[in-house]
Formats: structure tokens, sequence, C-alpha cells
């Protein structure tokens, strides 16, 4: 399996256009609610693989959630169909990403089968007396957190480790918003960190595994700031919301030749920097920050001087 390239820096939350910790949830268009990008092959090949060999730590279900998830997968297919992307047959049924062609199999949950023909992961919530809980999800990239421990639980306890959520506005601003999302309203919102590596699969507690003392400014450019793309929208028979994750990773070591660099570098610095004591342990940055923060300001420097 080759790793195609990706549309590097493609979103950039990370450059002061948004910050960190914050709802940040954007309209966003029925044309641009999924994405196909060049590494769809990467993709969806890692998604198999991981479906392959072990389902039950990349898709759990409530029995009860079948008819939602066929809803999900019928509006994964009509979008699909409908925009008519070169990189889907689709005069097939369904359409078939023509890198890889996903076989159909009717055994399968539905969920898992809309999983398997696009890039994001795709999680369903259901309304109840705790709020909205995880009733079913194909899960296959995690950012540092496991369906396993999360599967079934309401939205705030999905949420208790992070900071604020719980106890800020940001669990009510996001409680009323499940509440009041109308079918065929789309919106979408960006989350960031950084990984020393670029599996997608990262169901443990992030943690970049170099010691402080390995990492110097060359160094850092082992490093890769994940971004993930979510939105969101009700499904219009069950009413249950459905919530798309699409991962993005920007590796530092390509920084330096962006044409934006100094203002990407600039802008994650600043965010770093910003970032409370809680936050940055949640980010799982606690002994990196001075390092990436010194990094980057070389970045910055470089291209000033350039």
């Amino acid at each position: 399996m080759k790793l195609q390239s990706s549309p590097l820096y493609h979103h950039t939350p990370y450059d002061g256009s948004r910050q960190p910790f914050t709802v940040g949830l954007e309209p966003i268009s029925e044309d641009s609610w999924l994405e196909v990008d060049t590494n769809l092959e990467y993709q969806l090949e890692r998604k198999a693989q991981l479906l392959a060999s072990d389902i039950d730590a990349v898709f759990r279900a409530e029995v009860d959630t079948v008819a939602a998830q066929q809803e999900a997968y019928e509006l994964v297919v009509e979008h699909l169909r409908r925009l008519g992307n070169e990189d889907y047959d689709v005069s097939s049924s369904p359409p078939v990403p023509r890198v890889i062609g996903v076989k159909h199999d009717e055994r399968e949950a539905p969920l898992v089968r809309a999983a398997r023909l696009v890039q994001e992961d795709l999680v369903l919530m259901r309304p109840s007396k705790d709020g909205y809980r995880l009733v079913a999800a194909c899960l296959c990239f995690p950012s540092s957190w496991s369906l396993a421990e999360k599967f079934g639980k309401s939205m705030f306890a999905i949420h208790e480790t992070v900071p604020n959520f719980n106890h800020g506005k940001m669990g009510r601003i996001v409680d009323r918003l499940f509440q009041n999302l109308k079918v065929g309203q789309l919106v979408g919102r960006y989350n960031w960190s950084i990984y020393d590596d670029a599996e997608l699969f990262h169901p443990h507690p992030k943690r970049i595994s170099l010691r402080p003392s390995e990492l110097s400014i060359e160094a850092l450019a082992r490093l890769f700031i994940r971004v993930e793309r979510q939105t969101l929208r009700r499904l219009p028979e069950s009413g249950y919301v459905l919530f798309t994750i699409k991962i993005h990773h920007d590796p530092l070591a390509t920084l330096r030749q962006h044409s934006r660099a100094a203002e990407l570098a600039s802008g994650l610095k600043q965010q770093l920097l910003a970032l409370t004591p809680d936050q940055r342990t949640y980010k799982g940055l606690d002994e990196f920050q001075h390092l990436i923060v010194a990094a980057l300001e070389d970045v910055v420097n470089c291209s000033k001087s350039a």
C-alpha cells in the first residue's frame, strides 16, 4: 500500500483564523459536505485493513440503529452520485471509488458500507434524556480516543476530559446546537493536534514519543499537524445527528517550503503560547511546547530573511 500525496495545508485552523477549544461551527454547502482528495486510496485501504483485523475496535452500533444507519448510507450514496466526482464510478450501485473498487456486501452494517466509500469516519448521535448519545460509529481514524470507551455515552460524558467543555459554555453551546440543528442545515468545524507520526488510527491519549532531549529544531521536522474536519447534519427520518470526521496531516518538514510559511508558523506559535496548562496537557504538549515554539520561530525568521 503506497502512501499517496495529499493536499498539504488544505485546512489551517491553527493559522489564527480560528481559536482552539471553541465550538467554531460554520455553515457549509451540500456540495462540500464530504471531501475527496489524493489520499483517497490510502485512507480507504487503511479502513479496509482495520475493519478486517479488528472490527470491534472501529465499529460499534446499538441493535436498534439499523434504520438510521441505512439513512446515513443512502445520504452518502446520494451525495456521491449527485456530485459525479471523477474519482467514483457513478454508473455502479453504489458509486465505487475507482482507485480501490470497494465491494458492496449487503451483509455488512449500513454504516460500515457507507464508511468504506468515503475518507470520513461516520458517527451517529441519538437524542436521549441525558443529551445526545453515541449509538453507532465506524471510527477508523480516531484522534486519541477509543470507540470502545466512548460508545453509548452522552456528548457530555464523551468530552469529560476536554478542558472547560462541561464546566464552561462550550458544552451548553454544543448541546443547544444539536437540539436545534435543522434537516438540510450543514455545519462544520476544525480541530488540530500535533503528533510524531502520520498514522491514522490513534485510539490512545495524545503523546509525543520522543524524549525532549532528542527533540532539536531539526528533529521537529518529524512532527505532524493533524487536522480534523468535522461536519454535522440531521438525518431526516430518524432525527439522529450524523457526525463526520476527515483527517489531514501536515508534516512540519514541509512547512518551510510553503508559500505561507511565515503566516502559518506564526499563527501556530501564537496558538501554542495561548494554551492554558490544562489545554496544553490535553494536547500532550507539556514537555514540548517551548521546543515546538522555537522551531516555528526559526521558520518565521528564515522566511523573512529569504
